[in-house]
């Protein structure tokens, strides 16, 4: 059987599955849980990425103080590639932490180290947790790119070392991530999963995250973005090719409950930009990373979602010694009616507000 969807069925399976609609969910784990993953990336130009992924689901009961809590002290969730995910899904990754690193360089690069990699594990087994900067630098051989991670060895080597399960990322604060013995922070009764069993539920989990996915998509260093062949077949009015559609997704598929969000230019539902043209019909690209001429929204806009619909972009930067939220423009992909732009000017007033901050360039209620 093959689902035949139209864009709109599309847009609000894929809004609902990511806890964008007006149904917000109880608390950070769940939201964790249902998600899979939350982007760690911590550029803070309005606030971290976790912490804006989690506002816009959450709401005003979300506070950042809980979701380091919930890392460092519950350990019900914990920093793994780069992403936020719940301890439950540790069994899950077992096996992926086996087969790395995957590239040959970074695997001989391990081998010829294996003295340092004793040394690096004694001084956390001894001293834990610990920064890359407290361990001293004995690399029998160094790292060599020509990237920023040139010549940076203990880094490369417990970046490394976290991707294989041996280490952990134990908490951060201001000076960056504490790293750890693994044994330290992960829990140790966690069941055994075969790597075919891991690979099919982690799929699963992600299909339902998104609701409907392409089965082949652009490869990832760490986290999917496609599904491969679980759920059920399924075609989109307009969209080419076929897709993967999560079956549960179709439940009260015309019982949805808008609501108007603004996301992190890192948010799953944004992220997968081949996606977001198809399904969305939306043009959007992080400019952080342009010169500022050349950017066409700004440093770190965020995406607009307005029910099942994104209708622009905000540019603002959090200006926490003025104590305001300036929003330099907001851009409209079309222009906004009476309602949208009260909406948006809500959300935008709601942000400030969270933050701590008033708000500059949007009108008050």
């Amino acid at each position: 059987m093959v689902h035949r969807l139209t864009r709109q069925d599309a847009r609000r399976i894929a809004v609902r599955a990511q806890l964008l609609s007006g149904e917000r969910p109880a608390g950070i784990v769940e939201t964790v849980d249902a998600l899979t993953v939350v982007n760690i990336e911590p550029t803070a130009a309005i606030a971290p990425s976790a912490d804006l992924i989690l506002w816009s689901r959450l709401g005003w009961p979300y506070q950042p103080a809980d979701l380091v809590r919930l890392v460092e002290e519950d350990r019900a969730l914990f920093e793994w590639g780069g992403f936020y995910r719940t301890m439950a899904d540790l069994p899950l990754l077992r096996p992926e932490m086996a087969t790395r690193p995957h590239s040959r360089e970074a695997r001989e690069w391990l081998a010829a180290n294996e003295v340092f990699r004793g040394e690096v594990i004694g001084r956390l087994r001894a001293e834990g947790p610990l920064r890359p900067a407290d361990i001293p630098d004995t690399a029998q051989v160094p790292w060599r790119s020509s990237g920023w991670t040139n010549n940076r060895n203990t880094l490369q080597l417990l970046e490394m070392l976290v991707l294989r399960g041996e280490v952990a990322i134990s908490s951060r604060d201001s000076g960056g991530r504490l790293f750890d013995l693994a044994e330290r922070v992960y829990p140790s009764d966690l069941p055994a999963v075969t790597p075919e069993a891991a690979a099919r539920e982690r799929a699963e989990r992600r299909l339902a995250s998104y609701g409907v996915a392409r089965g082949k998509s652009l490869a990832q260093p760490i986290e999917p973005i496609d599904v491969g062949e679980v759920g059920e077949e399924a075609v989109i009015e307009g969209a080419p090719g076929t897709w993967r559609l999560d079956p549960t997704a179709l439940a009260n598929i015309d019982d949805f409950s808008p609501r108007t969000a603004l996301l992190s230019p890192f948010d799953r539902l944004v992220f997968d930009r081949r996606r977001l043209e198809e399904i969305f019909a939306y043009e959007y690209l992080l400019e952080m990373y342009k010169p500022a001429a050349k950017r066409r929204w700004g440093y770190f806009a965020l995406p607009i979602l307005h029910g099942d619909r994104f209708v622009g972009k905000l540019d603002a930067k959090a200006d926490r010694k003025a104590g305001v939220l300036r929003v330099h423009a907001l851009h409209e992909d079309a222009p906004f009616g009476a309602d949208t732009t009260d909406a948006v000017h809500r959300e935008i007033r709601d942000l400030a507000r969270w933050l701590g901050l008033e708000v500059q360039g949007v009108p008050e209620a």
